[in-house]
């Protein structure tokens, strides 16, 4: 009896903690998506006209809180509907800049070489793969993009995959490019993979005779297996691409220097495998899943430190729900409820005035709406 009531009231205690932890969870996403309205340009766009994700991530965050039917999501939608070209890309074509930050995860990316990829039609320069993955995931949604404007950015991305005879072959970079200008990276890769997943419903309402559009999902599971360490103190977690150091190096045990995986990266290559519809018996993920347990972290993303930190929260709370992993399992035997985890900690780091941001801008986190919207995003998957 005594044991029982022992449990009856742990149990309820838990309740009482779950409650209050989505009550400061609900409350800290108010408080952002009060300071995202405010920042919203009379034409519906938000931070940079030159690049639709940056409008479209805050589109994706008020569908999250629950406010798709608002003005201001209606408003950013129409803006960036107006953005897609006939390609079926969202992108905008601009002269060339000799340097500028890139956005997610890549310091080193095509993008900072615009004036040498190119800047028109859908290439490097454009961010053209990054904008319409993000805008496409943003726009279905939120409701409030016509069918055809889904199915014509289906046919860009799938048309954008890499596929030749590179190592590279079966991945996405920021533009789309074949050949030698071909760069593919995993944060790419997993934007284009994720929209194309989460949209393949809408193929149903192609036309008779029409050419359905999808990736050749076995190049693109390859690709990101390919970006997975296979040993050494890394083992298990993934690296940006095999070409930047993003984490560093590290030395395995036959004497070979290698790339070091990272925190976002391996979250990254989570979220892949599981849109390559692999599960959790998979031994690539199970071996991801025990680097993301062995390296936990929410003060920084783990060998990255501070860059990227809010990206970093916001793919670790997509890829552990698209896994449908509720905890992991720390080296000490402690069990992580990440969601809790994380709840607290973005819960602790936003600002009086609702928004977040992180003074490293390395990846254009200290856009205090970009940062803000990643962390509404990552709090309404901790809920």
């Amino acid at each position: 009896m005594k044991k029982s009531l022992l449990v009856v009231c742990a149990a309820a205690l838990a309740s009482v903690a779950f409650a209050g932890a989505r009550e400061s969870a609900d409350a800290a996403i108010a408080k952002g998506v009060a300071f995202l309205k405010t920042q919203q340009l009379l034409d519906g766009h938000f931070s940079d006209s030159n690049t639709p994700a940056l409008t479209a991530l805050p589109l994706w965050a008020l569908v999250a809180a629950g406010e798709a039917k608002g003005p201001e999501a209606a408003k950013a939608a129409k803006w960036v509907l107006a953005t897609q070209k006939p390609d079926g890309g969202f992108y905008t074509v601009r002269p060339p800049r000799k340097k500028r930050p890139t956005p997610l995860s890549a310091p080193s990316a095509p993008n900072g070489q615009a004036g040498k990829l190119g800047t028109g039609a859908g290439g490097p320069g454009t961010l053209s793969t990054y904008n319409t993955a993000v805008c496409l995931s943003a726009l279905y949604e939120s409701g409030l993009a016509p069918v055809r404007a889904v199915l014509n950015a289906r046919t860009f991305l799938a048309e954008s995959q890499i596929l030749d005879d590179s190592p590279m072959t079966g991945g996405f970079g920021y533009g789309r490019a074949q050949g030698p200008r071909a760069r593919a990276d995993l944060s790419n890769t997993g934007y284009a993979m994720d929209a194309m997943r989460r949209t393949e419903k809408a193929e149903e309402f192609r036309a008779a005779g029409e050419k359905k559009a999808d990736l050749n999902w076995d190049a693109a599971l390859k690709y990101v297996a390919d970006m997975q360490v296979q040993d050494g103190e890394g083992k298990g977690g993934f690296v940006y691409n095999q070409q930047t150091p993003h984490g560093g190096v590290e030395t395995n045990a036959q004497g070979k220097v290698q790339l070091m995986a990272y925190g976002a990266m391996t979250y990254d290559g989570i979220l892949s495998l599981c849109y390559a519809q692999l599960d959790r018996g998979d031994p690539r993920v199970k071996s991801a899943l025990e680097f993301a347990s062995k390296f936990w972290s929410l003060d920084e993303n783990p060998n990255r430190g501070s860059a990227g930190l809010y990206y970093y929260y916001d793919v670790l709370s997509r890829a552990l729900s698209a896994a449908r992993v509720d905890e992991l399992n720390a080296p000490d035997g402690k069990k992580i409820v990440w969601r809790d985890e994380l709840a607290a900690k973005l819960v602790s780091l936003q600002r009086p005035d609702g928004s977040w941001c992180n003074d490293n801008n390395t990846h254009w986190e200290n856009n205090a709406t970009l940062a803000t919207c990643f962390a509404i995003l990552a709090l309404a998957l901790c809920r």
